[in-house]
């Protein structure tokens, strides 16, 4: 399989249109048919498919570090009454059950960035959806601060995909429809059954968007609404960064980046992921609202950019890869140091690169794969933002040296920024039982470097083993979770990750990681007469009818 392209350019965008006028930004979905993610199927109808939702997850963090005095982003299309007509259907069809669920975790993903641009980075956004908005499309809209349709008595918002192709919408929808927007469950019950949707005067007393505008008004309506977004957002931002080339270098056994690299095992289904930490402290324009030319490939950035780029390559790419360990080298006093230099400065572009660390490090956590993170030699550097890979991977193993250098160090990335989608910490979420235990590890930590052996006491570590132990040990842990049930490990992980409250995050991935990835596989839906399978063909699907 040729490597999945995660990595684009304004200048090479095939789908969508992107244009800065001041404080407002446009994105015109404009998805060019013949240039589907792969061969097979065309994209008709602004219909999207992987490729287009790159484009979009790539266009929302480039305004994020490219453009700072851009306070609102309008999302809107150029076909003839469609706005989006949703994921492409023979796409879905055609793709693997991991391909289909990869691809909703994907978008759901770039939805709650969009999400997050607004909440964290004072990137406010408008979808305009001038035209009938479907499935997909229309979580789009709702991951959107507003949402408006046009009043043509054509137009509607849609979430077809229970009366026509038997599966859930796939991207959050149903979630944000009653948890965000807060639509009654009854009248979301009536939208989510009927095929052709709801339109005009009723979609916006039934919650289901924000504003009905006649064609005769649009232009002036979309103008007025996203001049009132950009006037509310006040977050300071900037400086302009622009984002480097990643160029990872792939082969059959490795993808290796300038931080980053992936060992691949094929035979026993395993891989071995290791981060290089800094080998500089941070320059001193981190703090600079000046901003320098250096800082596009600052380490904080680069390497968790490469980190995204890893996961990404794992999910959709190394699907049969089931077991990876985690390891880290370098000195980690320097990634202490670029910790505590974001924490501390006040410029929107530190703030920026917490923000997509914080995002890097969910997106980790939602990857179906076993993460054991290993701390086997003297130049292991979990500390500060790497140990947050540590506390979220599945266990955590330490070699015991004589000397301490093999330990774990905190630093301010550890002390509650970065989140998971409960909105726990992952110290917090690792001692959910004991809440006080994560300010005593949070104490300890900066008296100094936590060794193997105090790790594991503190509850850090899962398991701390001397040299006589520690590889065999390893091994056989390594070969007993890589013989065990992908599937039944999936479940069993986003269960155990995603301890305590529920929030919109935790709901929209635990749904698609439980409903979805089930509903996928049944034969209503993928079976030889399921509607999925049958979408588009004379024959009607045939349903099993029991409830279960």
């Amino acid at each position: 399989m040729d490597p999945t392209q995660f990595e684009t350019h304004p200048s090479r965008y095939r789908h969508w249109k992107l244009s800065l006028a001041g404080d407002t930004a446009t994105l015109v979905m404009a998805v060019d048919g013949d240039h589907p993610h792969r061969a097979g199927y065309e994209l008709k109808l602004n219909s999207y498919d992987l490729a287009v939702d790159i484009e979009l997850a790539a266009a929302i963090q480039r305004l994020r570090f490219e453009h700072p005095e851009v306070k609102v982003v309008v999302i809107t299309a150029e076909l003839d009454r469609v706005f989006c007509s949703g994921a492409n259907i023979y796409m879905l069809g055609q793709s693997s059950h991991s391909f289909k669920v990869n691809f909703c975790k994907f978008t759901n993903e770039t939805r709650l960035y969009l999400e997050d641009a607004s909440a964290s980075s004072g990137l406010a956004s408008l979808c305009a959806c001038k035209g009938s908005t479907a499935g997909g499309g229309y979580e789009l809209a709702l991951a959107c601060d507003e949402a408006m349709l046009v009043d043509d008595g054509n137009s509607a918002v849609s979430f077809p995909e229970t009366p026509l192709l038997a599966v859930l919408p796939g991207t959050g929808g149903l979630t944000r429809l009653v948890d965000k927007r807060k639509v009654r469950r009854d009248r979301a019950d009536v939208f989510c059954t009927t095929a052709e949707g709801i339109k005009g005067k009723r979609a916006r007393d039934w919650g289901l968007v924000d504003h009905v505008v006649s064609r005769s008004k649009w232009d002036e309506a979309v103008a007025e609404r996203a001049r009132a977004l950009a006037a509310k957002q006040t977050v300071v931002r900037g400086p302009a960064v622009a984002l480097s080339e990643l160029a990872p270098k792939i082969t059959d056994r490795a993808i290796t980046y300038r931080h980053v690299e992936i060992a691949i095992d094929p035979g026993a289904r395993t891989a071995n992921l290791v981060i290089q930490g800094p080998e500089a402290a941070p320059p001193a324009e981190l703090g600079d609202p000046r901003g320098g030319p250096g800082l596009a490939d600052v380490w904080a950035l680069r390497a968790f950019r490469e980190l995204d780029n890893a996961l990404l390559r794992l999910r959709f790419d190394l699907p049969d890869i089931g077991v990876v360990t985690v390891r880290t080298s370098g000195d980690p006093e320097l990634v202490v140091a670029h910790d505590e230099a974001l924490a501390k400065s006040a410029t929107g572009f530190a703030r920026e690169v917490r923000l997509l660390q914080r995002r890097v490090l969910k997106r980790f956590d939602n990857t179906a794969r076993s993460f054991y993170a290993v701390a086997d030699r003297g130049d292991a550097c979990f500390a500060g933002c790497l140990l947050e890979l540590a506390l979220g991977a599945d266990r955590f193993y330490m070699r015991i040296d004589k000397d301490g250098a093999i330990a774990a160090a905190t630093s301010a990335a550890n002390e509650g920024f970065m989140t998971m989608s409960s909105g726990l910490s992952r110290l917090d979420a690792r001692f959910y039982g004991d809440p006080d235990r994560a300010q005593k590890v949070l104490a300890r930590g900066s008296e100094g470097p936590i060794p193997s052996e105090e790790a594991e006491e503190l509850g850090i570590a899962t398991i701390a083993a001397d040299d006589i132990d520690f590889e065999d040990e390893l091994r056989i842990a390594i070969e007993e979770r890589a013989s065990l049930s992908p599937d039944a490990l999936t479940g069993m992980e986003q269960s155990l990750r995603f301890v305590g409250p529920e929030t919109l995050e935790t709901k929209i991935f635990g749904r698609l990681s439980a409903w979805q990835n089930w509903i996928f596989t049944r034969a209503n839906s993928t079976g030889e007469h399921g509607a999925l399978t049958l979408y588009g063909q004379p024959e009607r699907p045939q349903f099993q009818w029991k409830r279960t």
